[in-house]
């Protein structure tokens, strides 16, 4: 994990502006495989699977 990467895979997170809980489901990447600054986020709406790509600092973790 990189040292500037700060949500483990599998963690539950939010908006800062609200939403759904999402799932970080991997560290976007480039082609050489450094850490972009985003996560790829996963999320049910009703049963439809959801996913896109958000910055880090645009995130929270959602506390049980």
């Amino acid at each position: 994990m990189n040292e500037d990467n700060i949500y483990e895979i599998g963690k539950i997170v939010t908006l800062k502006s609200g939403g759904p809980t999402m799932t970080i489901k991997s560290e976007d990447r480039d082609y050489n495989g450094n850490w972009k600054g985003t996560y790829e986020c996963q999320w049910f709406a009703g049963k439809k699977l959801e996913r896109g790509s958000f910055p880090h600092d645009s995130l929270v973790v959602v506390e049980d």
